[in-house]
């Protein structure tokens, strides 16, 4: 994983995404624990309050959930989650404009279609 601090994307943002990719992955499977927050803010030399807000953002997708005392654990699920989640982001960032953009130069969804199959 890897955190560009040039990026204009909040570092707590990317911590999130970069474990969600490891979690596809396969590097974190499913009922498996992951690093705790002192470890990622001491291996990418990050605020531990900056690493918590990242994974607390899977907390709330339930994508990861504590044991207490034990740690951070892969949820039941995550990947499928994981996977739905950024299917609607996808469909969000890059379809939506897709089709909007598409509309102004006045090409047809079949025109489209055959350009994606082309590709």
């Amino acid at each position: 994983m890897l955190i560009d601090f040039n990026s204009d994307k909040a570092i707590y943002i990317q911590l999130a995404e970069g474990l969600e990719d490891a979690i596809l992955a396969g590097a974190f499977p499913e009922e498996t624990k992951i690093p705790s927050t002192t470890e990622i803010s001491v291996s990418y030399k990050i605020n531990p309050a900056t690493a918590l807000k990242g994974v607390n953002l899977l907390v709330n997708d339930q994508i990861v959930y504590k044991k207490r005392g034990v740690g951070m654990f892969v949820s039941e699920g995550a990947v499928e989650k994981i996977m739905e989640k950024r299917k609607i982001s996808f469909v969000e960032t890059y379809i939506k404009n897709l089709l909007k953009e598409a509309a102004k130069l006045g090409i047809p969804k079949s025109e489209i279609i055959a350009m994606i199959e082309r590709s």
